[in-house]
């Protein structure tokens, strides 16, 4: 088509005449492609015009062939082998002709009219040899490329599932030791994979928490199965001397008295237990209102009259206001301070400093501390005093009426009210302290 068009183009009618011009026109497109064929024939396919490369394959003549100078004849245009191709192209096989030698040629055909009749055929040919290698090549290339990406995916799959595998399947065997109550068991958190080290060091976590947990487990029931037995124990050796007669009846008010002090000490660990079981559950729920928990601290320290005499404590109370009025569940809060009482009481030196204090620390929040002047906590024991099950005095040497809940009980209550409790360990004793809701009432400065 677009050598019709030059031929159109610059006033070319008579290819017989004007064959030499036609020439000069197709050789610089000849010498561009050398891939590129040219034949023009008449009306009859005598072809009149035609291209030819060398033997050696490496140039391309075009040759004239009006006078019959080649023994030449007529294109057969049946002798055409046609094959559409994927794209919509005929692709041409042409014996003779062009070549000596069979190749294949992608052929276009165009007529030259005149009087609205084809007087000559142009027909241009591009051999598609050249194609098929580069497209044979690509193909090969494009597999061998594909082979070689999907034996890399495949190494490079086997190679991070191995990563995160491995330290899943760990897991799952610490999980199986935990299943059977060994909770020492850790994994190796790798930190070449975030996601899977973030998961190693929660599972760590967890397993440190459950080893912890169990023991103060194992403790809790230490403790408890000697707070009730020691009891029982005394209960039942105090009662068969009385029935037996080997206490005599002179002592027996004596005796009876310390029998009732354990059924006491029995009762208030079973209280204990079922206020844990309660708070856990959610079974207890707290009516917040407002009293002066200032007044409430006073009526507690009456309560320990007698202990604090016992211990001859240099007793000091402290509130900013006579009157000072806290938004909580009353009874909760009572059951607390008591509690932080009674432990520093208990604790507490000989002639040593007993102390409550009462302040505002800010518009609306109220703090309660119990100072006592005695034996310390460890540094390594403060972040565990509020746990369940948790004393720190593991000889008993001290405390031989607790199992280690009562704090607990404390700190339950308080996170419940969504408020805060902590300690304080000085070199010459402790401070227990907590926070609650200032009320609405009205507050009067002590005068």
């Amino acid at each position: 088509g677009i050598i019709v068009n030059l031929i159109k183009e610059n006033g070319v009618f008579s290819v017989a005449e004007d064959i030499y011009i036609i020439v000069d026109m197709i050789e610089p497109m000849i010498n561009f492609n050398s891939d590129f064929e040219v034949i023009i024939t008449d009306s009859e396919g005598l072809p009149i015009l035609f291209t030819k490369r060398n033997e050696n394959n490496d140039e391309t003549k075009i040759h004239v062939n009006l006078a019959g100078e080649y023994d030449l004849k007529p294109i057969d245009f049946s002798n055409f082998k046609k094959r559409t191709d994927e794209d919509g192209n005929v692709e041409f096989v042409y014996n003779g002709i062009l070549n000596d030698k069979n190749e294949k040629y992608m052929a276009f055909a165009n007529s030259i009219e005149k009087a609205g009749k084809a007087e000559y055929y142009v027909m241009t040919f591009t051999s598609t040899t050249r194609e098929h290698a580069f497209v044979s090549i690509t193909q090969r290339v494009v597999m061998n490329s594909s082979i070689a990406v999907m034996i890399a995916a495949v190494v490079g799959a086997y190679f991070i599932s191995k990563r995160i595998v491995q330290p899943l399947k760990k897991m799952t065997d610490a999980a199986k030791s935990f299943g059977d109550g060994d909770f020492s068991t850790r994994v190796e958190v790798s930190t070449r994979n975030f996601e899977v080290a973030e998961l190693g060091k929660a599972f760590n976590n967890m397993a440190e928490s459950l080893e912890s947990f169990e023991k103060m487990r194992n403790s809790f029931l230490a403790n408890v199965s000697h707070d009730l037995r020691t009891p029982m124990t005394t209960i039942a050796g105090f009662i068969d001397g009385i029935n037996s007669g080997a206490i005599p009846p002179e002592k027996h008010e004596y005796y009876l008295g310390v029998i009732s002090a354990e059924i006491h000490r029995l009762s208030r660990l079973v209280s204990q237990l079922l206020d844990i079981s309660r708070l856990e559950s959610g079974e207890r729920k707290f009516e917040f209102t407002d009293f002066d928990i200032a007044e409430m601290a006073r009526i507690i320290l009456i309560s320990f009259e007698q202990k604090i005499d016992d211990k001859r404590l240099d007793v000091e109370f402290d509130a900013e206001f006579d009157c000072m009025y806290a938004r909580a569940d009353k009874d909760a809060i009572y059951q607390v301070l008591y509690n932080l009482c009674h432990n520093a009481i208990k604790f507490a030196e000989n002639g040593g400093e007993f102390k409550i204090k009462i302040s505002r620390i800010t518009d609306t929040k109220i703090k309660v501390s119990v100072y006592d002047e005695g034996q310390t906590i460890d540094r390594e024991d403060l972040s565990m005093i509020f746990d369940r099950f948790y004393k720190t005095d593991k000889s008993r040497g001290l405390d031989k009426s607790g199992v280690g809940l009562g704090l607990y009980i404390c700190k339950t209550i308080i996170d419940a009210h969504g408020e805060t409790i902590g300690v304080e360990s000085y070199d010459n004793g402790c401070e227990f302290w907590f926070t609650v809701t200032e009320g609405a009432q009205p507050q009067k400065r002590k005068n």
